[in-house]
C-alpha cells in the first residue's frame, strides 16, 4: 500500500550541543542585587554594615588586640599541664595518626574514581577539605613566632600528603586492611601517650582534653544510641519500655545536671570497695549517656522513614530479622539522618566546655585561667583569650559540618 508523502512533515534536524550560558558578573549583580529599588537599598545597607563589621574585626585582630597572653600560653591552650619533656609523645601520636589518616583518605579515591576521581586526586582536594586546619596552623605559627613550631606543623602536612599518596596506590582489595590499620593506629597513638611512663588521660588538659571528651563521646554514644533506637521499636514490651524510659528521662534533664551527678553521686551507685572513676571518666560517662539519648531519637526518625514494603520484601526472601535490620533498614536510616546526626555531634563538641563546671581544665577553662595569671590580671584580655578558644571551636565545628555535606553529596542524601 502506497504512502502519501505529501502530508508528512520533515523531521527537525537536531542542533549541535551548545555550552550552557553563563551570566556575566555584572549581569548577575544587576539581576540579584540591584533588580529593583528595594533590593538596591537592602544591598547598599547590607554592604555598608558588612564593611563596617569587617573593618572593626580586622582592626581588632591586627591593631588593637594584645595577643601576648595567647602567645605566652599557647602550649597551655593545646596541652595544659602536659609535661614539656614528654611532648615528644604527643608529636609521635600526631604524626602516626596523620600518616594513617592520610592513607585512609587516599584509599577513598577508589570509591570516587568512577565519578569524580580526577577532582579527588587533584592537588586542590586537600585545600578544599582541610583549609580550616591550614588556617588554624597558620594562626598558631603566627602566634608562636617559633620556627620549630612551623617546621613541626609543616612536617604534619607533609606526612599527611605522603600517607595520601601511599593510600592512592593501595589496590582496591586492600582498602579494608588500611581501615583496620587506621583503627590499630589510633589505639597505638593512645598507648604512646599514656603507656610506658606516659601521662594518663585523667591528667590531660586544654585542647587535648576537649578532643578526648568529644571523640570519646561520639564513638561511644553512637552505638549506644543506635541500640536504644532499635530497642524503642522492639516488639518486646520490656525492652521497648526500658528504652523509652531511658530516652525520655535523659532528654528531660540538662546536661550540666548529669555532669554534677557524675561528679557527686556516681560513687554511690558503685559496689562497696569499688574505686570511683577519675573525674575525666565521670565526665565522659555523662556526655555519652546524654548524647546517646538524642542520637537514639535521631536514628528513630530515620528508621521510620524506611518504607515497610522493603521489610516485607526482605521477609519474603527469607532473611532473618537481624539481617533485615543490619543490611536493609539500618543503612538507609543512618543515611537519611546524616545532617541531624552530625549536628548532634557538633553540639557535643561544643558542650565539652561545660566540663569546666566540675573542675576539668578543658580548652575554655584554660582560657579563663590565663586571665587569672598575675602577669595578665586586670589587663582586660578576655576578648583575646576567649576569642582564640572560640576560634578553635569554630575550626572543629566548621570542618565537621563541611565533611557532613560532602558525605551527604556522595551518598545522594535528598537527591534520590
Amino acid at each position: 500500500m502506497a504512502t502519501d508523502t505529501s502530508t508528512l512533515e520533515p523531521l527537525p534536524i537536531p542542533e549541535p550541543d551548545r555550552p550552557a550560558y553563563r551570566a556575566k558578573p555584572k549581569d548577575w549583580v544587576r539581576e540579584n542585587l540591584f533588580s529593583g529599588p528595594v533590593n538596591s537599598i537592602v544591598t547598599i545597607v547590607g554592604a555598608l554594615v558588612i564593611a563596617f563589621l569587617a573593618y572593626r574585626a580586622l582592626r581588632f585582630l591586627f591593631v588593637t588586640a594584645r595577643w601576648e597572653a595567647v602567645h605566652v600560653n599557647l602550649t597551655n591552650y593545646m596541652v595544659g599541664g602536659f609535661p614539656r619533656d614528654e611532648l615528644w609523645r604527643l608529636w609521635a601520636a600526631v604524626y602516626l595518626l596523620t600518616l594513617l589518616g592520610g592513607m585512609r583518605w587516599g584509599v577513598s579515591v577508589h570509591r570516587t574514581r568512577p565519578t569524580d576521581g580526577r577532582a579527588e586526586a587533584s592537588w586542590r582536594a586537600p585545600l578544599r577539605r582541610f583549609w580550616p586546619f591550614i588556617v588554624f596552623a597558620l594562626v598558631v605559627v603566627g602566634l608562636s613566632a617559633s620556627p620549630v613550631t612551623a617546621a613541626a606543623l609543616l612536617g604534619v602536612g607533609m606526612t599527611a600528603f605522603i600517607g595520601r599518596v601511599a593510600g592512592i596506590r593501595v589496590p582496591p582489595r586492600g582498602v579494608r586492611w588500611v581501615t583496620i590499620l587506621f583503627i590499630l593506629g589510633c589505639v597505638a597513638a593512645f598507648e604512646v601517650m599514656v603507656a610506658f611512663g606516659g601521662v594518663p588521660y585523667p591528667d590531660w588538659r586544654g585542647l587535648m582534653l576537649t578532643l578526648f571528651l568529644s571523640l570519646g563521646g561520639i564513638l561511644l554514644s553512637f552505638p549506644l544510641g543506635v541500640l536504644l533506637a532499635l530497642g524503642r521499636r522492639s516488639t518486646f514490651p520490656a525492652i521497648r519500655a526500658l528504652s523509652v524510659a531511658y530516652i525520655e528521662l535523659i532528654r528531660g534533664v540538662p546536661l550540666i545536671t548529669l555532669l554534677f551527678m557524675a561528679f557527686l553521686v556516681l560513687g554511690f551507685f558503685l559496689p562497696p570497695g569499688t574505686q570511683t572513676p577519675s573525674l575525666v571518666a565521670r565526665a565522659l560517662i555523662a556526655f555519652v549517656l546524654f548524647t546517646a539519648a538524642y542520637v537514639a531519637e535521631v536514628v528513630r526518625g530515620g528508621l521510620q522513614a524506611v518504607p515497610n514494603e522493603q521489610v516485607e520484601a526482605a521477609q519474603a526472601l527469607g532473611l532473618s530479622p537481624v539481617k533485615i535490620t543490619a543490611l536493609i533498614v539500618l543503612p538507609q536510616a543512618l543515611r537519611a539522618v546524616i545532617p541531624a546526626m552530625v549536628g548532634q555531634f557538633i553540639s557535643l563538641f561544643k558542650d565539652t566546655s561545660l566540663a569546666a563546671s566540675i573542675g576539668l581544665a578543658e580548652l575554655l577553662r584554660v582560657a579563663e585561667q590565663i586571665n587569672g595569671q598575675p602577669r595578665f590580671t586586670g589587663h582586660g584580655l578576655q576578648a583575646e583569650t576567649l576569642g582564640f578558644a572560640a576560634f578553635v571551636f569554630w575550626v572543629g565545628a566548621y570542618w565537621m559540618s563541611k565533611t557532613s555535606q560532602r558525605l551527604e553529596k556522595r551518598l545522594g542524601v535528598g537527591e534520590r
